[in-house]
């Protein structure tokens, strides 16, 4: 598989990674499969991909536990990256960035996953106390003392960004978008690509939208975090429903599925350096790497790019 650079890092990422929220996930899905969390993302390791994604806070720890299962004895194989930042023990809970919690935090993660260190460790997102800058500083000196290779942030405006950029290199930026939630592209990707910051997306297929398994008339189930993701609201839900119409329309023509579409266009962006696909079984896994094989012409590019303006 495509392997892109990790921002200004000496490491390389494929340009598919595995989203793990759902191993271990209770916190965020019901009937949660652990035992196939655990052949999942060893499935992706075993079709090629080495950037598997977590958070201390998916499953309360518990999707670090099972991740840290699913990699023993396959560490030189992977590029783990998770993230901390966010308080949720204790009975606290709510974004955290004080340099004395990120340690506790980090520390934590590496006991759960069952390494010294993690390729690339994430603030989660900002606490709007902590000045970024101190918060990656802290970050900084845990990759002086050999806990990460790499430092990055999640979640951050163009303004957090290059403040935590004043402490140190920033490897990677992880933050929402997708062909339905395009806010970065104005200025924060622009910034990634011209000081080498490796954009992550997240939620890069709108929650299952892009997939084109829902119809005009589906309905959130009550207590679904989804939402809380703005997709599914109804002042856009037909708009969005009009550019996956399109998506698959374009698929039809190409023999592409809209999902696979849907990641090609974002790996054609400026400055995205992996899509972070999540996955609850193994056959997803499969199809989210196939997503990686292919490329989009120039003109299929735009093509997709401009369904949005067609929807108004």
């Amino acid at each position: 598989m495509e392997k892109r650079r990790l921002g200004s890092s000496d490491q390389d990422m494929t340009v598919i990674g595995l989203g793990t929220n759902y191993v271990g996930g209770h916190n965020l899905y019901t009937e949660v499969d652990e035992a196939e969390g655990i052949r999942l993302v060893q499935k992706a390791l075993d079709l090629g991909v080495n950037f598997i994604d977590t958070a201390d806070v998916y499953g309360l720890g518990r999707s670090e536990e099972l991740v840290g299962q699913a990699i023993a004895g396959r560490r030189d194989e992977v590029l783990l990256a998770t993230k901390g930042g966010n308080m949720f023990t204790d009975g606290r809970s709510g974004p955290n960035n004080d340099p004395d919690y990120l340690r506790g935090a980090l520390e934590a993660s590496l006991k759960r996953l069952g390494v010294d260190y993690v390729d690339l460790y994430y603030i989660h997102r900002p606490d709007g106390q902590t000045p970024p800058e101190d918060a990656f500083g802290a970050l900084m000196q845990f990759k002086e003392e050999g806990l990460i290779r790499a430092g990055g942030v999640s979640n951050f405006e163009l303004p957090e960004l290059k403040r935590a950029a004043s402490a140190g290199p920033v490897s990677a930026l992880q933050s929402r978008y997708n062909l339905l939630q395009r806010e970065v592209e104005s200025e924060i990707l622009p910034y990634c690509a011209d000081n080498d910051i490796a954009f992550v997306p997240w939620g890069p297929l709108a929650y299952g939208l892009l997939g084109g398994r829902y119809g005009r008339d589906f309905q959130l189930a009550e207590g679904d975090w989804r939402h809380r993701s703005g997709a599914f609201d109804e002042a856009v839900y037909s708009r969005n429903m009009d550019i996956v119409d399109g998506l698959k329309r374009l698929g039809e023509a190409w023999e592409r599925s809209p999902a696979h579409l849907a990641t090609q266009w974002l790996l054609g962006q400026p400055g995205v350096g992996s899509v972070i696909s999540g996955a609850k079984t193994a056959v997803q896994v499969e199809d989210n790497v196939a997503a990686g094989a292919g490329t989009l012409t120039a003109t299929q590019h735009a093509e997709i790019s401009a369904l949005a303006a067609a929807s108004g």
